[in-house]
């Protein structure tokens, strides 16, 4: 149990006395005042029109916590804050050093999560605009395997649709074999931007194209052929960058895959009632269940609540994404049987989700599966606009990545001129890709952000760097010291406020990784991870390790250890690594 969890556990006979069940326990919000804090004693007042703090008092009279902590004390309005004693952190730091999942407790029933994320499109280089959701997804994937439930990690591939009669025509008559050789995503987009410009103002262009299309869809030969190669072209490169950053998928299916579910999906939702046909086309209207603001199918102009319908069939009898979500969500619900699934997209698609997910639930009212749409905010340059190339071309990833490789091998060279090039390359890989992932991960993934090379390769701040520095100057400890880091099993002392600090941040560990899925908040580990670094460092130079007599020696080198592997799993989870010196 984390010791919050131990304090719940003492506090919820004391509540039950008031009838009162809700016994959480939080870190307190300024550690003057204590460990950790409850406001139970407000709600439970407010229920029942009492005196706040006249009641905290009564709580705290039937409260047996006097070997875990110093007598509880009454701040504010009835908060109730425990002050850990030196003694309980020092009994339970052995089992913490020795728990190879740190602290963190199982769950009690773990689930099956299947998350969405990165979904790039064929045909099409991976730009910067996808790396916001290939990394947020990766490290809630991770947090979850961690914490012990079961992941699907699922790569919805952008491989059907209009866009490829125009790639079929492209290919069939401006196709670079040399180009297509050497950079087949860079010829099948500029491919894509020839015959898209010339179309507009070409008709017999248009009219190739649609055929293209066609042709296509009605299962031609040749027109399959050439959708597949570019389907193996397009993987092969997205799986480069995905081994690069250390990614890896469960499933990766395109649109495409769920083709022959459509009319099906189409038909169904008709014959139940909740689509009708308008204009020719299939919709979905509202079904007056939600208030009027909540409903995704109705939208305010003028003063007036008017149909925001979702069109799931067009006139024409194509489908269109909503469609292909809808089949896909029922898929992965008969497939899966999931608790939970998380689509990781930016936030111009909320308006998409809460319509697809209304549907599904009215569609299929007994499924189980918790439908999340996981949205972050856009990448700004220092513009304030999204970033770009300075001629005003979207960044591919691969580029980005290079170039962050490049930065950070001129840092490490400048740091340690003498180490073998291959070595500081590999150093460089490591930090230049932290540090891309964490400055990604750091802001509320709603919040919009400035990229900025300077800060996010820092040595100093919240940033990668300097946790990953933080995790080598550990190891160059036990290099001095001559000591595996794995065999320190000694027992703790934290009479030092520096260690009392450290041990508490460690503690806290394991309370804060089920948040973190709960919220879809990875920035919540970035932040408890700098905490975590700056109080070590604070350690360190309060506390003498090496030169310390044998005990305390041996003491200060397990909280050394559990630091360490701390930062090392924590940042893994964030699927950031360490190199072995900077």
């Amino acid at each position: 149990m984390t010791l919050a969890a131990q304090l719940e556990a003492r506090l919820r006979p004391a509540l039950a006395h008031f009838g009162f069940a809700d016994a959480r326990v939080q870190p307190a919000t300024d550690a003057r005042f204590g460990d950790y804090q409850t406001n139970a004693a407000m709600i439970l007042a407010k229920q029942q029109r009492a005196n706040p703090r006249q009641l905290a008092a009564q709580i705290i009279e039937r409260l047996d916590v006097a070997d875990l902590c110093a007598p509880p004390e009454i701040a504010g309005a009835g908060f109730i804050n425990f002050r850990l004693l030196p003694t309980a952190l020092e009994s339970q730091l052995p089992a913490l050093a020795a728990d190879p999942r740190l602290g963190v407790p199982a769950p009690e029933q773990p689930q099956t999560i299947l998350i969405d994320f990165s979904s790039p499109n064929v045909a099409k280089p991976m730009h910067i605009g996808h790396i916001r959701s290939t990394i947020l997804g990766d490290a809630l994937a991770r947090s979850a395997a961690f914490l012990g439930h079961r992941v699907v990690r699922d790569n919805h591939i952008g491989d059907w649709g209009t866009q490829f009669g125009m790639l079929l025509h492209a290919w069939k008559t401006e196709r670079d074999p040399a180009a297509l050789a050497t950079d087949p995503l860079g010829e099948m987009e500029r491919l894509y931007k020839l015959i898209s410009a010339r179309s507009k103002e070409d008709p017999a262009t248009l009219d190739a194209v649609h055929q293209e299309l066609v042709k296509l869809q009605a299962g031609d030969e040749e027109n399959l052929g050439i959708w597949r190669e570019m389907q193996r072209l397009s993987q092969a490169q997205f799986d480069a960058i995905y081994a690069r950053l250390g990614i890896t998928f469960d499933i990766t299916l395109g649109e495409s895959f769920y083709n022959p579910w459509l009319k099906d999906t189409a038909q169904q939702l008709r014959t139940v009632g909740i689509a009708r046909e308008s204009e020719g086309a299939l919709c979905v209207f509202s079904d007056a269940t939600l208030p009027e603001k909540d409903d995704p199918f109705l939208i305010s102009r003028d003063g007036q609540w008017i149909p925001l319908p979702a069109l799931v069939q067009k006139a024409d009898g194509a489908a269109n994404y909503t469609t292909t979500d809808l089949a896909t969500l029922d898929y992965r619900q008969r497939t899966y049987a999931p608790h939970a699934i998380l689509y990781v997209t930016d936030g111009r698609q909320q308006h998409h989700f809460r319509q697809l997910f209304a549907i599904f639930r009215r569609w299929q009212p007994a499924a189980a599966a918790r439908l999340d749409h996981v949205w972050f905010g856009t990448i700004l340059g220092p513009d304030g606009r999204p970033f770009k190339t300075r001629s005003g071309e979207t960044i591919r990833l691969a580029d980005l990545l290079d170039e962050a490789e490049e930065r950070a091998f001129a840092i490490v060279t400048e740091k340690n001129p003498t180490l073998p090039e291959a070595e500081r390359r590999e150093i460089a890989r490591v930090i230049g890709l932290g540090a891309v992932k964490y400055a990604d991960l750091l802001p509320n993934r709603q919040s919009d952000y400035t990229f900025s090379w300077d800060k996010m390769l820092a040595l100093t701040g919240n940033t990668a760097p300097y946790l990953q520095y933080s995790h080598v100057r550990i190891q160059s400890i036990f290099r001095k010291a001559d000591a595996d880091p794995a065999a320190q099993q000694a027992p703790v002392s934290v009479a030092d406020p520096a260690e009392r600090a450290l041990a508490m941040k460690l503690f806290q560990f394991g309370e804060l990784l089920p948040q973190i899925l709960a919220d879809h908040r990875p920035n919540l580990l970035c932040n408890y991870l700098y905490e975590l670094a700056s109080l070590f460092h604070s350690f360190f130079e309060a506390c003498p390790v090496l030169k310390a007599e044998p005990d305390l020696r041996a003491s200060r080198l397990t909280l050394c250890a559990l630091t360490a592997r701390t930062l090392k799993e924590g940042l893994a989870l964030l699927g950031i690594g360490v190199p072995e010196r900077m």
